[in-house]
């Protein structure tokens, strides 16, 4: 089915995004990035120069200003994996969605104008640090302390699942700043990586994205000065999580439904191409059923995730709805996956093919931004009448 969300500037927009992975997007690229197991510098500044990061930042600060529009965005997306890069696209995910909405929705001036400037153009990388060692989706149980000193605070604790949180130059950091684990107990800080006490620590090794990095991140008595609390208050990182929260889940499901559709475009290149007793793969039968119901399930998922977009765009998609996208979207997305990995038969296995990385990228789709689960339990308590 024929998408109709797109205007002119989106898809003038797409051929600005097509070209620059033409440029910068090759196999040599892709090798280099995942031997060293992230994304250099130089390609990030060209996607800050070409405007295919740095969305996210407003024009003042020299970005596109486009964070309430997340159309342009899914374009991104959409071209980064379909040229089968998808570390790159979790890195422009992590700087345009995670990291920059944090300075412009509760930055200070003074914030802003500190680091976005830098974030849009690509010479300043930033993270969020959530996540710790023995606390994952239950961000109350987070045991990272920043203790209030004349001037600032003083940092101690650790996080891990850190996306780009070895690149990084600052992380949004969430932090105990009180008591218990109240909402009131927790903070927001800007923590500069050059900062004596802090410790990027060992890149993980996992199962996909290999050239995004991921990251364990170490505090110790790591000043951070006053100016570095997030909207200049204390006690409200919690909530400042909730409200970015719906933004990360629908890119996750955006994320997810391109590389649905990536897939489904190799597999039809590949089932029409490759022979088998005499025959094409997609003349038998049963390859004809599967690539049907994945061409399906594709446009079922495009026609909701379009809807989400435009709800965001609105201002309408909330907590609730952006758990249902960010669930319902990955878990459609492994469907298709596994269905094309199989219809690639030996060669889906093999990780010079394009389909293999994207599945072994999709597994954690399921899990980061708030595990499947948890987002079902967020819509099965709204459904309940609990909050």
């Amino acid at each position: 089915m024929e998408r109709d969300i797109y205007d002119e500037d989106h898809e003038a927009f797409r051929d600005v995004v097509k070209e620059f992975c033409k440029r910068y997007v090759t196999n040599e690229k892709r090798e280099k990035w995942d031997a060293d197991g992230q994304i250099d510098r130089e390609t990030l500044r060209a996607a800050g120069d070409a405007g295919v990061m740095g969305l996210s930042v407003p024009e003042e600060y020299g970005g596109a200003g486009m964070l309430q529009d997340y159309r342009f965005r899914a374009i991104v997306n959409e071209e980064v994996i379909a040229a089968g890069a998808g570390s790159l696209a979790g890195a422009f995910g992590i700087q345009d969605d995670l990291a920059v909405p944090y300075l412009v929705h509760m930055g200070t001036d003074a914030q802003k104008q500190k680091w976005l400037p830098g974030m849009a153009t690509g010479e300043i990388i930033g993270a969020l640090a959530m996540s710790e060692p023995g606390a994952g989706s239950d961000l109350r149980g987070i045991s990272t302390t920043a203790k209030k000193v004349d001037g600032g605070y003083l940092v101690n604790g650790a996080k891990t699942f850190i996306s780009s949180g070895a690149s990084a130059d600052v992380v949004v950091t969430f932090v105990k700043t009180g008591e218990g684990n109240r909402p009131e107990a927790f903070s927001l800080l800007l923590i500069e990586t050059s900062s004596e006490g802090f410790d990027h620590g060992k890149k993980l090794q996992k199962m996909g994205f290999h050239g995004h990095d991921t990251a364990e991140l170490s505090f110790t008595d790591v000043f951070v000065p006053e100016e570095n609390l997030i909207s200049g208050t204390e006690g409200q990182g919690f909530i400042q999580l909730m409200m970015n929260l719906p933004l990360e889940r629908l890119s996750i499901g955006v994320a997810g439904a391109a590389a649905a559709q990536a897939a489904l475009d190799w597999t039809l290149d590949y089932t029409r191409s490759r022979e088998a007793f005499g025959q094409r793969i997609i003349d038998f039968q049963n390859s004809r059923f599967q690539m049907a119901d994945v061409a399906t399930t594709v446009d079922a998922l495009w026609a909701y995730i379009d809807r989400a977009l435009l709800a965001y765009r609105d201002g309408k998609l909330s907590a609730e709805e952006a758990a249902k996208v960010k669930f319902w979207a990955t878990e459609r997305e492994w469907d298709v996956l596994d269905a094309c990995v199989q219809l690639h038969g030996g060669y889906g296995y093999i990780t010079e093919y394009p389909i293999a990385r994207a599945f072994l990228d999709a597994r954690v789709h399921r899990i980061y931004g708030g595990t499947n689960e948890i987002m079902r339990e967020i819509v099965g308590r709204q459904l309940a009448g609990k909050r």
